[in-house]
């Protein structure tokens, strides 16, 4: 990891967020409100256990279930005790969903302003990390768990806390400042995801951008507007936005951090604003939530940010075509035939899969740049909802080694992805007869999710990776407090991991 010169806009291990500000240390002077500690089944973990030895435990308590806490007091103050369940049972999972519930507990306790939560070498053993690693994602989990968006109601609520100390053996410093880095980036994420619509605009994630060149001078920002990607001849990503009367942008991010003769990193996220599903109308049932169809836009910009700042030795650039997907007298019909930039022809039968026409598009563009390869983020299918859920997101590939780095980055965050298939049938199944491809097949028995990677295909000429988060990026998660069921921040971690891990 890289923890020299890091740039930052704010005082050393601060956080924001919403009305709420608290820092971030490591000081083992601090003399807490609360203090974490763990243990599993009727044993307490040795830094903790030093802790509490003339506590009051009578009897033993039991830790058997995952998550549950006690508390405890002695004359050094008071203990949280958290059960990190059966040893032999004990993974990555059990131990988020223990700092989901040391977090819940934090939050809605007003009398909690600062906390030390005491890190053990034994979990990193158990979980076999690193111990730098352990240390990194205990605070990033736990502080993202503290995360609520409340920036659009009339009563802004606030945390009492003002201090998390996470207490270790090893020096945590450096460490803080890259999981702060990580934290910033997610919130980034979730905010602009969470926005309304109505303020979530296409030109509100544009001026979001515009202010990234103030992060370095490694950094450079470029805003396509509508004519601008209209003499870009972006054709169908312009049939999707002309339904709407917000204007389209086409975000270009570019962070030169490596060697000039590296080929740049491409990421390219589907920025819709609000997906109607244009003429081919969504139901009205949870229509609202189509405001996340942003995510993979919110997090490549995140990742940006976060990539930026953390001052990877790479090449990076972010693509991210954003507009709205609405039905009008303007807007574009099913059995419509547009031109892509590439100069194929696209026969849009349904216009509620739009996402491929925005990405089509922007993968053509990626092609000028040389890129060592691409990965486009979005939430692009229902079908992949079916096939894998909330779980897991999917990922297609035409390079094996690149999808299995990227799967192993997830797993080492607590993120799970799903690689499915690329097979030349459902190339078969997006034939068309007035086009050279159609934006959907009709086939009764078609795989909805492969269907769209495979149009996606069509436009690569590189190495390339398609995640689709549909069933990921927002809704119930384990990357989500108790309360809040908002945007996930996924695949977030595990695509910064994986850049970490690309640039050493």
């Amino acid at each position: 990891m890289n923890h020299k010169n890091k740039i930052l806009d704010k005082p050393l291990k601060q956080i924001k967020l919403s009305k709420s500000i608290f820092e971030i240390t490591s000081n083992h002077t601090v003399n807490p409100d609360l203090t974490v500690i763990f243990g599993f089944g009727r044993e307490f973990l040795l830094n903790g256990k030093k802790m509490v030895k003339s506590a009051e435990i009578t009897p033993v308590v039991d830790l058997s279930l995952c998550g549950e806490y006690h508390l405890l007091y002695n004359q050094k103050g008071t203990f949280l005790l958290v059960s990190l369940g059966q040893k032999n049972e004990f993974n990555l999972a059990n131990y988020l969903k223990s700092l989901k519930n040391i977090s819940n507990y934090i939050a809605k306790n007003k009398n909690i302003v600062r906390v030390n939560i005491i890190l053990e070498e034994q979990i990193s053993n158990i979980l076999d990390c690193e111990l730098e690693s352990y240390i990194e994602q205990t605070i990033v989990h736990s502080i993202n768990y503290l995360y609520y968006f409340d920036e659009q109601k009339s009563q802004a609520y606030k945390l009492a806390l003002k201090q998390v100390n996470f207490i270790s053996k090893v020096a945590c410093e450096s460490i803080i400042v890259d999981a702060i880095n990580i934290i910033e980036g997610i919130f980034i994420l979730k905010h602009l995801a969470n926005t309304s619509a109505n303020v979530a605009t296409p030109s509100y994630i544009a001026d979001t951008a515009r202010n990234f060149d103030k992060l370095s001078k490694k950094v450079a920002v470029n805003i396509l507007d509508y004519k601008e990607i209209k003499k870009a001849k972006m054709h169908t990503f312009l049939a999707v936005a002309k339904g709407s009367a917000q204007e389209p942008k086409f975000i270009h991010l570019e962070y030169n951090g490596g060697k000039q003769s590296s080929k740049p990193i491409v990421l390219i996220g589907k920025g819709i604003t609000f997906d109607s599903g244009g003429i081919s109308l969504k139901p009205s049932s949870g229509m609202e939530e189509m405001k996340y169809d942003m995510c993979g836009a919110a997090t490549v910009i995140g990742l940006f940010v976060t990539a930026v700042k953390l001052q990877l030795p790479l090449n990076l650039v972010v693509l991210v075509p954003s507009c709205e997907n609405m039905p009008s007298g303007e807007a574009a019909k099913p059995g419509d035939v547009v031109e892509t930039m590439s100069g194929k022809t696209v026969e849009i039968i349904n216009t509620d899969a739009e996402g491929r026409l925005l990405l089509c598009d922007a993968l053509t563009y990626a092609k000028k740049l040389n890129p060592d390869f691409v990965i486009d983020i979005a939430t692009l299918t229902g079908a992949c909802v079916v096939a894998l859920g909330d779980v897991a997101s999917g990922l297609f590939s035409n390079d094996d080694k690149l999808a299995d780095e990227i799967i192993s980055s997830a797993s080492q965050t607590g993120d799970k992805m799903w690689r499915l298939p690329l097979f030349s049938e459902y190339h078969d199944m997006l034939k068309s007869n007035t086009a050279d491809i159609a934006n959907i097949s009709n086939a009764k028995r078609s795989p909805g999710c492969a269907i769209a990677a495979c149009f996606l295909e069509n436009f690569v000429e590189y190495k390339w990776v398609h995640l689709d988060v549909a069933g990921t990026a927002f809704g119930n998660s384990i990357y989500n407090s108790i309360d809040y069921q908002g945007a996930t921040g996924r695949p977030f971690y595990a695509l910064i991991n994986f850049l970490r891990k690309f640039a050493s």
